[in-house]
């Protein structure tokens, strides 16, 4: 296996060499300079190697749609005859699909659909993103459901209990769509109705500079503003710290296809508030593991005041969350996959390309 990727970082480059298969962070990669547009990710070199490359792989693993590099990985496969999947990591969601509507009924017309058309499979990280992908796009190619691997290494709850004063933790990049200014309101409203005034909310992550100030700034002008916190971006033993120590994990997000740190809380015994907006909504509430919230309804800050109060119920759906997370280990990632790409085989003696 290899991953074929361009050096983009967010607004800047990895450091990292260009155009060779170099380890990074232990998987093997090869790096292509993108020459333009940080959303779409330009790169005449990626694509040169994947027209010379992509015969050689017998399954290619295509992440993303709307990106250059996905449509010229298409676009070589089928020249090639090789089989692949597509990842859309929630960017065919109704609500992904309404942001940037023109600019992405142009790359549909350019190449988005043929791409999608072509797949011997969409891959899905949710039932929830099929079902909604599908209904909306019900010309879709045949759809698996593989849940992303999530690492629980150092995240059970020890000793099961929360930090004293308890807080409420959201991790993710700072965006709009994450739904934190909501939280952060509902969260100064819900300390005026008593049960909420020992708890803190800790906003972790980091994003646009210009963001994160009115962020900042809603969070400075209500009556909580001494107990929200912003520690920045977290990673390594001081994510797994504050993970354990939560009390509540909150995902209010207007979508989301998944959610990486909502797993890991689960794992690490907390219960989660979510969104119908988060795809993995109905199995957290199928497993009893939170609650399933609306974060536009006016009553969302009364719903967030009678969580805080209810010790009981915290800990109850700490303990089912922790069973929930336990379908989402890297075995059982990784036997999906090898499974979704055998099925999918076309002997050739390369390999796989992701």
């Amino acid at each position: 296996m290899i991953v074929a990727t361009t050096d983009a970082d967010g607004p800047g480059r990895l450091k990292v060499p260009r155009g060779q298969v170099t380890t990074y962070q232990g998987v093997p990669c090869i790096f292509f300079e993108h020459t333009s547009s940080e959303a779409f990710k330009w790169s005449p070199d990626l694509a040169h190697w994947l027209d010379q490359m992509c015969g050689r792989f017998d399954v290619v693993d295509i992440h993303a749609v709307f990106s250059h590099s996905s449509l010229v990985a298409g676009r070589s496969c089928r020249h090639a005859g090789v089989p692949y999947v597509v990842r859309p990591h929630g960017s065919l969601d109704p609500w992904s699909l309404t942001r940037k509507r023109l600019q992405k009924r142009l790359l549909f017309w350019l190449g988005a659909r043929r791409l999608l058309a072509g797949a011997a499979g969409i891959q899905y990280t949710t039932a929830e993103e099929q079902r909604l992908a599908e209904t909306g796009l019900p010309w879709l190619s045949h759809g698996f459901v593989v849940p992303l691997g999530v690492s629980t290494e150092g995240l059970s709850r020890t000793p099961a209990s929360p930090a004293s004063p308890p807080y409420v933790l959201t991790m993710s990049r700072l965006e709009a769509k994450k739904g934190l200014e909501r939280l952060i309101t509902a969260f100064h409203q819900a300390t005026l109705m008593g049960r909420g005034a020992d708890w803190r909310l800790v906003i972790a992550g980091d994003g646009n500079p210009n963001y994160v100030r009115t962020l900042k700034h809603l969070a400075a002008t209500g009556t909580a503003a001494s107990r929200i916190l912003f520690p920045g971006w977290v990673t390594g033993a001081e994510k797994a710290r504050m993970l354990r120590g939560a009390a509540l994990f909150a995902s209010p997000s207007a979508q989301e296809n998944f959610g990486i740190s909502l797993v890991e809380a689960m794992a690490s015994g907390v219960p989660v508030m979510v969104s119908r907006g988060v795809n993995l909504a109905p199995e957290i509430n199928s497993g009893n593991a939170g609650w399933i919230v609306d974060p536009l309804a006016p009553s969302f800050s009364r719903v967030l005041e009678s969580i805080l109060g209810d010790r009981p119920g915290q800990a109850a759906r700490g303990k089912a969350a922790a069973r929930l997370s336990g379908r989402f280990g890297w075995d059982q990632s990784l036997d999906s996959l090898v499974a979704l790409y055998q099925s999918i085989h076309s002997p050739r003696g390369g390999g796989v390309a992701a």
